[in-house]
């Protein structure tokens, strides 16, 4: 019985942990732009396409439009992002960055790097282990249902 309830052999601590170590290389990095890791990501998938719902940046980063809302409030506040509800569909909310949130991609350009380094330089280790855990994620999701 004790065989099985190692946490050194857990896969769900070791990616909980792999979590907690990367918000500690990135916090720094995003403090210098002024976004949380939550906010940062936001930013990125309105820097890939700029127009998006919040229903499609939500499916994109797999968080509810109740988690979602305020992160944009907060966003707006900060001056990066502009909301507006759909002409035609007022259920749907409409996401667009403003010039200041066009601006901050070029400060943002250099996070990848610092977080390349960081893991030690190995983008094809990198990009392994993100399939991987893409594919665990995507098998989770489908035992999960």
């Amino acid at each position: 019985m004790d065989d099985v309830l190692k946490l050194d052999d857990f896969l769900c601590f070791a990616v909980y942990a792999a979590g907690h170590a990367l918000t500690r290389v990135y916090k720094p990095l995003l403090d210098a732009i002024g976004l949380t890791y939550p906010q940062y990501l936001v930013m990125v998938v309105l820097w890939q396409e700029e127009d998006q719902t919040v229903g499609q940046i939500g499916e994109k980063l797999f968080l509810e439009s109740s988690t979602l809302t305020p992160l944009l409030k907060r966003l707006e506040s900060a001056g990066l992002v502009q909301r507006a509800r759909s002409a035609a569909d007022q259920r749907q909310v409409h996401v667009v960055l403003t010039e200041a949130g066009k601006a901050l991609q070029a400060r943002a350009a250099e996070i990848p790097a610092c977080l390349l380094a960081a893991t030690g330089g190995d983008m094809a280790h990198l990009r392994q282990l993100t399939t991987a855990l893409t594919q665990l994620r995507m098998t989770l999701d489908g035992a999960a249902s």
